[in-house]
């Protein structure tokens, strides 16, 4: 076990972006998926999922790392269970399964009341059915008070940045997604202070 309690016992770190995954490089063997898990599962290793992840529940700030105890789906399903994985900064939570990306504020708490989830992701559910979840690290991101706004179309299904996206995101509505640009960047360096 290293500092943050994150061992190399055979773990693989499943991630959405490029970006995610040189961070979770300097933990061990990691794997890109894409967004929603589009890029395929691995045929073996006990997978964590490692990234960001928006806020359900309200007062989660961002920057805040979750590590899951539990993955469920839209209902409230577990569809994984177990103990954190010992991350010295992070918290215990209930990481929320979604097919798609959640950014409408009534929506996530609608979703929020539903699942009784704190976050949501989009490759933490897929990974729990693969049926090899070790468990989730994901940093606040995104809250219902300060959403993706036009950050959500910043990225490719396989996890490449989507220049033409970006740009127009920024365009649609600058303010906002220069704020959400702010707001990943300080989750991702989170998650490089783990690694």
């Amino acid at each position: 076990m290293d500092a943050d309690g994150l061992g190399h016992d055979g773990l693989v770190y499943a991630c959405a972006m490029g970006i995610e995954e040189r961070i979770a490089r300097r933990l061990g063997p990691t794997v890109r998926v894409g967004l929603g898990a589009s890029s395929g599962i691995p045929a073996e290793g006990r997978l964590v999922s490692f990234g960001i992840a928006g806020a359900l529940k309200p007062g989660l700030p961002i920057g805040t790392v979750i590590d899951a105890t539990r993955v469920v789906d839209e209902q409230g399903a577990v569809l994984w269970e177990g103990s954190p994985l010992g991350v010295a900064s992070g918290q215990p939570g209930t990481i929320l399964g979604a097919s798609r990306i959640i950014d409408d504020p009534e929506e996530r708490a609608a979703l929020q009341r539903s699942s009784g989830a704190d976050a949501v992701d989009m490759e933490s559910g897929p990974l729990a059915r693969a049926g090899r979840l070790a468990g989730c690290i994901r940093a606040i991101s995104d809250t219902p008070e300060r959403e993706l706004a036009g950050l959500a179309k910043g990225a490719k299904a396989n996890g490449d940045v989507n220049y033409r996206g970006l740009v127009a995101g920024f365009v649609g509505s600058p303010l906002q997604t220069t704020r959400a640009a702010h707001d990943a960047r300080a989750a991702l360096k989170r998650l490089e202070a783990l690694a």
